[in-house]
């Protein structure tokens, strides 16, 4: 039987910009092998599998993949297969949208026009930058940080973010998930940020939302307030809304289908 398969673009206002993610329904699991030939396939930053849970239970199974390996967090592939459960009326709208993954339960609801994704906070703490980090972003920092996944890195402005031109060769070789280039926001951004993963076969993620798990929690403590909107400066640019609230933290965007397909 064929399998549905939708591109979605997360974080965004309008089709072509913020991150694309392949989005798969599946109706029972799939081998590992098979999922990682169809995210290379795909060749996006992520591609989602969602399955029913079995048995009956509530939700969904999701896992995600880079055109090279399976994460264990993804936001904006998460906030596509939510949008794609509810437009295809999988789910209702006034449902909440929940995942079970390798990051624990995940939740999506809809509010207002806009998905908001509840996801753990992935504080960061005060870390002496590994050899390379720095040499290959070519930057000096303000604060570097790490947690569990990523390196934070604060620049000190925006247009010192928006000109990072990373040795992606000489990044690869720092241990981590990926590198958050961050800075204070101007306008209506209280931040702005750049990812890079090339250890997980992207050198620069458009949007992503898991970093927010991070920046979140990092420019609240340091701004004073709950809420805050990131701006993540790629090429296709994208809005993340941060709200953090305790050991959590909420990531609201909106989503836009811009291919229906099927696997055959």
């Amino acid at each position: 039987m064929p399998t549905p398969l939708w591109i979605v673009d997360a974080f965004a206002e309008k089709p072509f910009t913020g991150n694309p993610a392949a989005v798969c329904l599946l109706d029972a699991a799939r081998d590992v092998p098979w999922m990682q030939h169809v995210a290379a396939e795909m060749n996006l930053s992520e591609t989602a599998f969602v399955v029913p849970r079995a048995g009956g239970e509530d939700g969904f199974d999701l896992r995600w993949f880079t055109p090279t390996v399976e994460v264990e967090l993804c936001g904006h592939a998460t906030l596509a297969s939510a949008h794609v459960l509810w437009e295809l009326r999988r789910l209702e709208r006034d449902r909440v949208a929940r995942f079970h993954t390798k990051s624990g339960w995940l939740e999506a609801r809809w509010s207002e026009g806009r998905i908001e994704l509840d996801f753990p906070a992935k504080v960061v703490s005060a870390v002496a930058a590994p050899k390379g980090l720095l040499e290959s972003l070519g930057a000096a920092p303000v604060f570097v940080g790490s947690n569990k996944m990523d390196y934070l890195v604060e620049l000190e402005s925006d247009e010192h973010v928006r000109s990072v031109a990373p040795d992606f060769e000489a990044l690869k070789q720092v241990e981590a998930r990926g590198v958050i280039v961050t800075a204070s926001g101007s306008g209506s951004y209280d931040f702005v940020s750049r990812f890079f993963a090339p250890r997980a076969g992207v050198r620069e993620d458009p949007v992503t939302g898991s970093a927010h798990c991070a920046l979140g929690p990092y420019w609240s403590a340091k701004l004073g307030r709950p809420k805050l909107a990131g701006f993540q400066a790629s090429r296709r640019g994208g809005v993340v809304q941060t709200t953090v609230v305790g050991e959590r933290v909420l990531l609201g965007g909106r989503a836009v289908g811009v291919v229906r397909g099927e696997l055959v």
